[in-house]
């Protein structure tokens, strides 16, 4: 529960105009005023379960989009699965994209409109950046690109030409 907590609390921040919350999703630069702590309780809440439905859905896709290739090449008879290892990620990944895809379209079409249950448009704020946070983001993207480059790379020395 400390890492869901910590996802929550990020979400929420104190400004010069009072607690702020931010939605994932929601335009930059823009969080609205949280009036009670009430408010804060339920907004923190619905965040929750949101998440919780969200990791649902990405675990549980991997775990079908597994079963269904490794169903598909042992019912094909292809022989050694390593000796197939493009077709059987790329069979996974077709099954995940539409065992996850479509959950996770209905579920953000969900989000959207219950954030606007939470809070109002007058309560909208303009919310300061700080370098701190965009050093971060940068940080994250490079190592992402950096996951993604090795990753990459291990693809390719599991399946070259030997």
């Amino acid at each position: 529960m400390g890492l869901l907590d910590s996802m929550v609390s990020r979400a929420f921040r104190d400004e010069h105009t009072g607690r702020v919350v931010v939605f994932s999703g929601d335009r930059r630069g823009r969080g609205y005023i949280v009036r009670s702590a009430s408010d804060e309780l339920k907004i923190k809440s619905f965040l929750k379960m949101f998440y919780i439905a969200y990791f649902a859905i990405l675990w549980l896709g991997m775990l079908v989009a597994n079963g269904c290739s490794t169903f598909i090449i042992h019912l094909d008879g292809m022989g050694r699965p390593a000796a197939h290892m493009l077709r059987i990620m790329g069979i996974a990944l077709g099954v995940y994209s539409v065992v996850v895809g479509l959950p996770l379209i209905f579920l953000w079409r969900t989000y959207k409109k219950a954030i606007l249950g939470f809070v109002s448009a007058q309560d909208a704020v303009s919310r300061s950046d700080s370098a701190v946070m965009r050093h971060r983001r940068i940080v994250a993207l490079v190592l992402i690109t950096l996951g993604f480059f090795v990753l990459g790379l291990g693809i390719f020395w599991l399946i070259r030409a030997k």
